[in-house]
């Protein structure tokens, strides 16, 4: 057995492994210990039982109504943790995950009337919350749209069966399924939006139409899930950053975090929960002036040596890095 990464505690068996879509398997896991969750949140896993490799993934259960914890993954073709997950894996495995993170929940929303809206993996949070709604709040007023590439790429197809679900392929819609995109047209035609909370899970583009949509048809409450960070076109000017090793400079608008110019240039880091929690992008900055809003991995020593999470980073002025 090996030891577990200092971020990754838990100890979890793949009792069995689910093919839901031609890319994607859900990974059925026995804990033996209660890990507590909530509906919506993920995880971070170790991967290949790596503490430098963490990558985030949906906890696609729902505690307190599902048998196991589950992961659900869509294999990426080069995808570190993906690939491993989904092609070397094997039932009887150990898993090493961390405790659950996120605030994409619904168990204290306070509104009875919601809209979830889902594309590809972004389901399987919406998924963990849908069947938390129907156990918790039976007489809510829940309506889903769930977004897919075609009808064969719809995750949990056999689950969504117990729930009202408008499905929308975009090729070879087949019967029971809305031709084409996510439309204004579509959205129009939900009773009551204006009065409904709406969450969204999804590729950060169809997040971002999602917000733009719903907010002009008089949407207030509005949520979605952060940790799909798309990188931003790298910047000509702002604060000059200049990496050591290897030698380069590169520039960061101001306000944004290391993490993000470190991305948009291309600058290799390893980025997990993004939250500063994980500790998986810690970076050395040798001078420069900066803020942080999480050191929560690191050691006083390594604080006084200059070690930052990315992530949690935002140089004020010029910065040196290691």
């Amino acid at each position: 057995m090996t030891m577990p990464v200092a971020q990754c505690p838990w100890r979890m068996q793949v009792h069995h492994i689910t093919q839901e879509t031609p890319d994607v398997w859900t990974l059925s896991l026995l804990c033996h210990d209660y890990y507590p969750y909530r509906a919506g949140q993920y995880a971070l896993v170790s991967i290949r039982n790596s503490a430098d490799t963490l990558r985030a993934y949906t906890l696609s259960s729902t505690p307190g109504v599902s048998e196991y914890i589950t992961l659900t993954i869509r294999r990426l073709e080069g995808g570190t943790g993906s690939e491993w997950l989904t092609r070397d894996v094997k039932r009887g495995d150990y898993l090493w995950l961390s405790d659950a993170q996120g605030e994409f929940t619904c168990d204290n929303e306070p509104n009875d009337r919601l809209l979830l809206l889902a594309a590809g993996c972004g389901v399987t949070p919406i998924m963990s919350m849908r069947r938390w709604l129907a156990k918790h709040r039976p007489d809510a007023d829940v309506q889903v749209i769930f977004n897919v590439r075609s009808p064969e790429d719809v995750i949990f197809a056999d689950e969504w069966r117990h729930y009202p679900v408008t499905l929308v392929a975009e090729n070879n819609a087949t019967h029971g399924f809305v031709s084409g995109r996510l439309t204004t047209e579509l959205l129009k035609s939900v009773p009551d939006l204006a009065s409904r909370t709406v969450m969204t899970c999804g590729p950060a583009p169809y997040m971002d139409l999602v917000e733009k949509e719903v907010k002009a048809l008089g949407v207030t409450r509005f949520f979605k899930e952060q940790f799909f960070v798309p990188a931003a076109a790298a910047a000509t000017g702002g604060l000059k950053i200049s990496k050591l090793q290897p030698a380069r400079d590169f520039y960061a608008p101001v306000g944004s975090t290391l993490l993000e110019a470190m991305e948009s240039n291309n600058v290799p880091v390893n980025a997990a929960c993004r939250a500063g929690v994980c500790g998986s992008c810690k970076t050395r900055v040798i001078s420069g002036e900066y803020s942080v809003t999480s050191s929560m991995t690191l050691s006083d020593a390594e604080v006084a040596e200059g070690y930052v999470l990315a992530c949690s980073c935002h140089p004020q002025s010029d910065v040196v890095l290691a």
